[in-house]
C-alpha cells in the first residue's frame, strides 16, 4: 500500500457526527498506519474544540444546514455550491483512497463528489437515516450501522450494503477509567450515588427546564448531580441549582465523557446515537428523552431499542417544562430507590453495547482503498 494513502472523514456541526469519526479515525490509524486522515468539518465552533486538540488535520467546509424558509434555502445552495468549489480542490490535491461520510449535512457534497471515482461509505448511527444518508446510500460501497432495525427503513435496493458495526465510540469511554480517580478529578463526593444529565454536546434546554424543575420537590438523599448543560446554557442552570442547595457540579462542555460515565449510577439524556452507543457500551442506566424537533423524530426510535430491551426508561419530551417535570419525577424518584432495579437495566443495557464498533468500521473503510487501485 503505497505512502500516499489518505482517507477523508466528512462530517460535523455536533459531537454526534465527530465523536464517532475520531473513534474510527483512531482504529484506522492501527490498521492502516500509513494513511494521513482528514477531517472535512463544518465552520462551527464546537468542530473546532473537538478536533483541533487530537491532531488530526481538519478542513472546515462553508456548507451550512438547509432550511425551509426562502433565505435559508438559498443560504444552503450558495454554501453547497462553495463547498464543492473547495472540495475540488481537495480532491485533487489530497487524492484519497477512501471517504467515509460521517452523517448530516457536511457529509452530503464530499460523499457524493467523491464517488464519482474514489470508494465511499457512510455511516448512519441512527435507527432511521437521516435525509442526508437517504440521499447518500446510493453512492456509498457500505453503510455502517448502529441497529439492525436501520433495515426497515432502509429501501430494499440498498439493503445488502448495511453492515451492523455498532457506533463507534472513543477507546478511552471503553476502558472505563478507575471510579475513584474520575470522582476526585470532577470534584465529586465519593459517598454519594451520581445522576448525569446531559443533553449531548451542544446542551438541552428542554431537559436541562424538566430536570430542574423536578429536583424543585424530588429529595435527592445519598445523590449528586452531574449536569453537563451545553455552553448556552450553563450560566442559567447555575444560577438555577443555586437556589435549590443540593449537591451538584455544572459543567458547560467537556470532551473527557470517560470520566462521566465512569462516575455515572444513573443518566437522564437524549438519546442520539452516540449517546446511546456510550450508555450501552458502559451499561448506565438511564431515562431518555429524544430531541422531539426532528420531523421522523429518529432520537425516540433509537431510545425504544433501549427501552424495549430494558436498558432504559423512554419519556417523550413534551417540550414543556411541567409537562416534562410530571413524567420524569415519578421515574426518577423510583429509580433513586431501586438499586436492583438500576443494576437489571445496566445489564440490560450492556447486552445492547458494541465495544469493538470502531474497529469494526475502520476495517470496513480500510477494505475500500484496495478497490480503487
Amino acid at each position: 500500500m503505497p505512502q500516499s494513502t489518505t482517507i477523508l472523514l466528512a462530517g460535523g456541526g455536533t459531537g454526534g457526527h465527530l465523536y464517532p469519526g475520531l473513534a474510527i479515525a483512531v482504529a484506522l490509524q492501527e490498521i492502516v498506519p500509513e494513511a494521513k486522515l482528514i477531517f472535512l468539518c463544518t465552520n462551527r465552533e464546537i468542530d473546532r474544540v473537538i478536533l483541533q486538540p487530537t491532531g488530526f488535520e481538519f478542513i472546515p467546509q462553508p456548507i451550512v444546514p438547509p432550511k425551509t424558509s426562502i433565505t435559508g434555502l438559498l443560504r444552503f445552495w450558495k454554501s453547497w455550491r462553495e463547498t464543492k468549489d473547495l472540495l475540488r480542490t481537495v480532491l485533487k490535491e489530497k487524492n484519497p483512497s477512501a471517504v467515509l461520510g460521517l452523517g448530516g449535512y457536511a457529509a452530503g457534497a464530499a460523499v457524493k463528489m467523491a464517488a464519482r471515482g474514489i470508494s465511499t461509505a457512510i455511516l448512519n448511527p441512527d435507527v432511521i437515516p437521516g435525509k442526508a444518508n437517504q440521499f447518500l446510500m446510493r453512492y456509498a460501497k457500505a453503510i455502517c450501522c448502529q441497529f439492525p432495525q436501520t433495515a426497515d427503513h432502509t429501501p430494499p435496493e440498498h439493503r445488502s450494503k448495511l453492515k451492523i458495526t455498532g457506533c463507534p465510540i472513543r477507546r478511552d469511554i471503553i476502558q472505563h477509567p478507575n471510579r475513584a480517580t474520575a470522582i476526585q478529578k470532577l470534584e465529586l463526593n465519593p459517598n454519594l450515588k451520581t445522576l448525569v444529565v446531559t443533553g449531548a454536546s451542544l446542551g438541552a434546554q428542554t431537559v436541562n427546564e424538566a430536570v430542574l424543575t423536578t429536583l424543585e420537590s424530588l429529595p435527592t438523599t445519598g445523590w449528586q448531580i452531574l449536569h453537563l448543560a451545553g455552553r448556552d446554557h450553563a450560566a442559567a442552570v447555575r444560577t438555577a441549582y443555586q437556589k435549590l442547595s443540593l449537591p451538584v457540579r455544572v459543567i458547560d462542555f467537556t470532551a473527557d465523557m470517560a470520566d462521566i460515565w465512569a462516575v455515572a449510577d444513573l443518566s437522564i439524556s437524549r438519546s442520539g446515537a452516540s449517546s446511546c452507543a456510550e450508555l450501552t457500551a458502559c451499561g448506565i442506566p438511564s431515562i431518555l428523552m429524544p430531541y422531539p424537533f426532528h420531523k421522523d423524530l429518529h432520537q425516540r426510535a433509537n431510545a425504544k431499542v433501549l427501552s424495549d430491551a430494558g436498558a432504559a426508561v423512554l419519556i417523550d419530551d413534551e417540550k414543556d417544562r411541567k409537562k416534562n417535570s410530571a413524567k420524569l419525577k415519578p421515574i426518577l424518584e423510583s429509580l433513586f430507590a431501586d438499586e436492583p432495579k438500576r443494576q437489571k437495566m445496566a445489564e440490560s443495557a450492556k447486552k445492547l453495547g458494541r465495544p469493538d464498533a470502531a474497529e469494526a468500521a475502520a476495517k470496513i473503510v480500510a477494505g475500500l482503498i484496495d478497490t480503487n487501485r
